[in-house]
């Protein structure tokens, strides 16, 4: 497309591409970007928000993440055996690395000098992709009648991960005689995942079971109710944004990066309900519950949220900031949560965590009726992945049901 005709974000994301692969990322400006480009810098942040923003842009637009997963797109819906599919995949995306190797050097190199925010858009953008090939590769596994010893997601990041160190490897050093051609390197890869990672339905019994998922290696750990209003007890002697930050934890269940990605622009009202959107990870809309655990916290036109930012008096757009009016980080935040619930233990005896509010919020809308596929929805996980939550509120539904029956024949007993 000739310069003229390219949008402005074509622009910004083509420029950008350009010196981070000639000066670094952590070098680049945003005005010498936006000076590239032709466009000025408030032009830039209107589109991206931030360096960090266009980085993210650049990983996805650009050819390193663009091309992963559309060959295997391809090749899982063909008649291409599952050898076929892995080689062609590693192919693809070692030819799309290849597109841009000063970047990806950049990225790999520099990529402890970022600030968290940095990190975090670069993770989230490599999330993506991944959960974008895992299905695809799914299909490709199932097609065979074979099964994988690992999560799709997990298989997928493993993949990557060999792939993304032989392309750092053979393009950063002299004198490696590893592999001789990468035909060799790719010969390997597939036989290392066809008779390592992949197994027949048959075979899949003799696999411990903690192997088979990586959720079901980490027990659900909802927080009690009873310790949940401490929390928010503690929350509101903190302040208005501790108690806002409390009530959007246990009332829409988002994890820590959603959370500090949130800005006053993502808070919507609509019919006395608050409404969240979510840009960050998977996009989407979560209602803020006014119920959490029995207890109300939000009201109509008077909840945690609309209370902090009615007393905001900055003009940042970040729904939760620090002390200098930024963006909180998801260090801050940790450092923040760990304030709020100082001196409090879970029933393990441990530190409440925030990983521990999504999975109270989860078990909490599975209790009160919500079916996986509409939970799938609100909270941005597959379903494969909500189970471990459905069996724990089952778990809890069988101790109150007992407590029921307990309770009712106590009271026959006393008649």
């Amino acid at each position: 497309m000739p310069a003229g005709k390219k949008s402005t974000k074509t622009r910004l994301i083509e420029a950008a591409l350009d010196l981070f692969a000639e000066r670094g990322v952590t070098d680049t400006t945003t005005k010498a970007v936006a000076d590239r480009a032709q466009v000025n810098e408030v032009t830039l942040f209107r589109h991206f928000g931030s360096k960090h923003g266009l980085l993210l842009a650049v990983m996805e637009d650009s050819a390193v993440l663009a091309q992963l997963g559309k060959s295997l797109l391809e090749q899982a819906t063909s008649k291409a055996s599952l050898a076929q599919v892995l080689e062609d995949y590693a192919q693809v995306s070692l030819d799309a690395l290849e597109k841009v190797p000063e970047l990806v050097r950049s990225v790999v190199g520099e990529a402890g000098q970022y600030p968290p925010e940095n990190r975090l858009a670069l993770g989230q953008g490599l999330t993506e992709a991944n959960k974008y090939v895992a299905k695809h590769l799914a299909k490709a596994i199932a097609k065979e009648g074979l099964e994988s010893r690992f999560p799709p997601e997990t298989l997928t990041s493993l993949l990557n991960g060999l792939l993304l160190g032989y392309f750092t490897i053979e393009s950063t050093i002299e004198g490696d005689e590893l592999w001789l051609e990468r035909e060799d390197f790719l010969a390997s890869l597939v036989e290392l995942f066809l008779h390592g990672a992949i197994v027949t339905s048959t075979q899949t019994n003799i696999i411990p079971k903690t192997r088979l998922s990586q959720v079901d290696r980490e027990p659900i750990q909802d927080l009690p109710a009873n310790l949940v209003h401490s929390i928010f007890r503690q929350a509101k002697k903190q302040g208005r944004q501790e108690y806002a930050l409390v009530y959007v934890l246990f009332a829409a269940g988002l994890s820590a990066q959603e959370v500090i990605a949130l800005e006053r622009s993502h808070c919507i009202r609509e019919s006395g309900q608050r409404i969240l959107q979510i840009n960050q990870g998977a996009i989407r809309q979560v209602p803020l519950n006014q119920w959490i655990l029995g207890k109300r916290y939000g009201f109509s036109e008077s909840d945690p949220v609309t209370k902090w930012l009615k007393i905001r008096k900055d003009r940042q757009s970040a729904l939760f900031i620090n002390e200098r009016q930024q963006p909180i980080s998801q260090e801050e935040l940790e450092a923040l949560w760990q304030t709020i619930t100082e001196g409090l233990l879970t029933p393990q005896a441990q530190s409440p965590t925030l990983q521990q509010t999504q999975q109270t919020w989860c078990v909490e809308m599975l209790s009160k009726g919500i079916d996986l596929e509409n939970l799938s929805i609100l909270s941005g996980m597959e379903i494969e992945q909500l189970q471990p939550f459905s069996q724990r509120a089952k778990e809890k539904a069988a101790i109150e049901q007992a407590y029921r029956l307990d309770r009712l024949n106590s009271n026959n007993n006393s008649l």
